[in-house]
């Protein structure tokens, strides 16, 4: 077959750099020395390494022809990959090629994989035109859905008309439900048993409760649909959840009796206003047995097994839809669009509209669904092998690569999307086992089939000899060494268990000095009989090395996604770090719309770590402070004289179609205040809210708060005036004080000079000594002489 279109990458190992793990192993044979690494390669050259370690006949190949292996020795297993089926793309899903339409290339492949070596292939999808379209019209016919009964009873002209303009090949059926008829699902009072609406007075006649009922196979004869459903008249059950899902598994699984063709888009339309009954509701009427997943219609088109078994479950709702290519649509109310949104999540190929109180819109809202439907690609693996790693990169439309993704959206009929897949096989799986696995597109009849080998047996074991001459004649020669019998030891089993001699210590060193066996071992024949820890193996030439002290995380030797190699973790596909602790895995941090942590964060460990400021969510979707306008419109126009609403509008240009900018002045209530501050220490004010529609809502509040920086001379001169100021206080303060002191002094001294003359006076005979010389001496000092008058 061709192989157009198909790219196949088999990635060859190359030697990791630092420590060599193929001479480091354990490996004493051709087949433990491949397990190691896919670099690691065995010499099986007779004569190869003596004098050596049986070990170093593991190596790099490189290595081991530089050591003199001849190249027709060396054992080196790669992957690879055959195509076995690769028919192109149909390009019409009508016309006489309808039967043989292919929508996934290739269809058959086989892989030959080394464990540890990771190998590449590519397939591509097409929706095709103008394909043929299954649509089953399942209807709650409980008393709430009367309305809705009137206006679905011309559905089928109408549905067929619009349809028609989408594929040339349409059929149509229809099936009812209602729920379990028992208690205390339904009415059991031998009153109700004809008619459950007796005694209801807005509605008092109505048919026996029934599980589900098969009305009209698929057909192109619309006609047909709008007889039997004007034929149709609702019933009444007790309380209010229905038994829809008893319903939508007997319509997936009874292919035959419901009519679904092979070559044909499955379309199941489920009508209803309430919620449905789960798995475990069957226990309240004593419904212990879980639902088998089988068809059990009877020849009234009935379910009889509805009073039997319990409501399925939605894993076993979910596979059996998947298992026969049905796209199930809840066309549900709008009070129960949320709950019917979270079962999408847990049903693969679901999708969910608003369905109005009468069903008016149920066309317009068929018709959205299937172009939804026929929007996207999403693969599926079935049969998944658990050795097996198998990782996805999807190319859509734009041709940009996008890791861990395997869906595209937002597709156009006609379009080609194509996915390249990484597998890795972990280990080897017993001799004879048959893997085999599948990649389909969800609701898709075509798949892409994958028959897996493990490469894990050299060939050079095929040529195997016993009891060899070689080996003493009491082993096996394999691949250049002595497989012993029990009880034998050494290169050529030239040993028996126990013999010792000094001789044989020194090759028991792994160098100078060192203990004999690393302490951790017996010296015997030349070879090193390593202990056995309860903690796990003891291994290598000279005992150095084990299988249990490499790093933990967690108390979990290499974080459960390794192995340890002498000292060393070697991680599992997807892991990396000392203790493997860290997935490579990237699936967790694409964001809704295909960015890795939305452009904000780098992806460490399979978790976004934000880098922007403020942005935040598990893929960095979120920036409350909006960094992405602030930052980027004042990079964009700092040296523009622009107001803040400007700057806003010229990076919202046009908005993005998940952001509204409303830049005026508002004080919306539940909104969050953001402030962001400027290098020219300006703070910008904004709210930020979430729509229920998922758009978030940035408002602007007011312009920009700008504070100038102080003058350097006003503050020079306010401190200098301050400092004089309150000088000059200081020493007003001192006058005051002195001042007042002074006062009291003087007012002190007047005082005594009053009391003193008050004392001179009252005493006649006193005559002041001083008084007489006083005055003449006083005068004397001015020159002149009183005589006369003195006595």
């Amino acid at each position: 077959h061709g192989s157009a279109g198909l790219i196949l990458v088999s990635l060859c190992s190359r030697p990791p750099s630092g420590l060599n793990m193929c001479m480091s192993g354990s490996a004493t044979s051709c087949e433990e020395c491949l397990l190691i690494h896919p670099s690691c390669a065995w010499c099986a050259q007779e004569d190869f390494g003596r004098g050596r370690s049986l070990t170093s006949r593991c190596d790099f190949s490189q290595n081991l022809l530089k050591r003199g292996c001849d190249e027709h020795f060396i054992e080196y297993l790669t992957s690879s990959i055959n195509v076995l089926q690769n028919i192109p793309l149909s390009s019409k899903g009508s016309g006489s090629t309808q039967y043989d339409v292919v929508q996934i290339m290739p269809q058959k492949i086989s892989l030959s994989l080394r464990p540890g070596d990771q190998t590449w292939f590519s397939l591509q999808v097409r929706q095709v035109e103008d394909y043929p379209v299954d649509l089953y019209y399942l209807m709650d016919l409980s008393l709430s859905m009367k309305d809705d009964l009137d206006t679905i009873r011309n559905l089928g002209t109408k549905l067929a008309h619009e349809m028609g303009k989408l594929t040339s090949n349409f059929r149509l059926g229809f099936g009812s439900f209602v729920d379990k008829n028992m208690s205390p699902f339904s009415y059991m009072a031998p009153k109700y048993q004809e008619n459950p609406c007796n005694g209801y007075k807005l509605f008092p006649n109505c048919v026996p409760s029934f599980g589900f009922r098969h009305i009209l196979s698929l057909t192109d004869k619309v006609d047909r649909f709008n007889e039997e459903v004007q034929k149709q008249m609702v019933s009444r059950n007790r309380d209010a959840p229905e038994g829809g899902f008893d319903a939508i598994l007997q319509a997936a699984v009874c292919k035959e009796k419901i009519g679904w063709r092979k070559e044909a888009y499955h379309l199941l339309v489920f009508a209803t206003d309430d919620v449905p009954h789960l798995a475990l509701d069957g226990r309240l009427g004593g419904l212990v047995h879980p639902h088998d997943g089988q068809c059990h219609l009877n020849d009234n088109n009935e379910y009889s097994a509805s009073t039997k078994m319990d409501y399925p479950s939605l894993a076993l709702l979910g596979e059996k839809l998947a298992e026969n290519n049905i796209f199930l649509i809840f066309a549900v109310t709008k009070r129960l669009y949320v709950i019917y949104k979270d079962f999408t999540a847990l049903i693969p190929g679901t999708t969910v509209e608003i369905l109005d109180q009468d069903s008016k819109n149920v066309i317009q809202l068929i018709i959205a669904a299937y172009n939804n439907i026929r929007s996207k690609v999403e693969l599926s693996v079935w049969d998944h092998p658990e050795d097996l790693s198998l990782s996805f990169t999807a190319t859509c439309q734009d041709g940009n690569p996008l890791p861990g993704l395997r869906k595209c959206a937002d597709l156009k009929i006609g379009d080609t999307v194509s996915f390249n897949v990484s597998v890795e096989a972990r280990s080897c799986p017993p001799r004879g086992t048959d893997h085999r696995f599948t990649i389909k597109p969800v609701g898709f009849k075509d798949r892409l089939e994958v028959a897996v080998d493990y490469e894990c047996d050299c060939g050079c074991s095929r040529n195997a000899q016993n009891n060899s001459i070689i080996c003493s004649s009491i082993g096996t020669y394999n691949c250049g060494t002595c497989q012993c019998e029990p009880g034998y030891l050494g290169a050529r089993c030239e040993c028996q268990e126990g013999e010792t001699s000094n001789m044989f210590l020194s090759a028991c060193r792994e160098s100078e000095g060192k203990q004999i066996c690393s302490g951790r071992g017996e010296c015997s024949c030349n070879q090193c009989l390593c202990y056995e820890s309860e903690f796990g193996k003891i291994y290598g030439s000279f005992c150095e090395c084990d299988d249990f002290s490499c790093a933990r995380h967690k108390g979990i030797l290499c974080s459960g996604h390794g192995e340890c190699h002498c000292g060393e973790c070697k991680c599992h596909a997807g892991y990396i770090g000392d203790n493997c602790n860290c997935s490579t895995e990237t699936s967790g941090c694409i964001s809704d719309d295909g960015q890795m942590c939305s452009g904000r964060g780098s992806c460490v460990c399979g978790r976004c770590q934000c880098t922007e400021p403020g942005a935040f969510g598990e893929t960095c979707e979120k920036c409350p402070t909006l960094p992405c306008c602030v930052l980027l419109c004042r990079t964009a126009v700092e040296s523009e004289k622009l107001t803040f609403i400007e700057k806003c509008a010229c990076f919202f240009s046009p908005p993005p179609p998940t952001l509204s900018l409303s830049c005026i002045e508002t004080d919306e209530p539940g909104a969050v205040l953001c402030l962001y501050k400027t290098d020219d220490d300006c703070v910008m004010k904004f709210t930020y809210s979430e729509h229920a529609s998922g758009q978030s809502i940035l408002s602007a509040l007011k312009e920009p708060e700008c504070v100038r920086g102080p003058d350097a001379l006003m503050v020079l001169l306010a401190v200098v005036g301050s400092i004089l100021l309150v000088g000059l206080l200081l020493l007003a303060a001192w006058k005051l004080v002195i001042t007042i002191h002074d006062r009291r002094e003087f007012a002190r001294f007047q005082s005594a000079r009053s009391r003193a003359r008050y004392e001179m006076a009252s005493n006649p005979l006193y005559k002041h000594p001083i008084s007489t010389h006083f005055v003449e001496t006083d005068f004397s000092m001015y020159g002149k002489s009183y005589n006369g008058g003195l006595h």
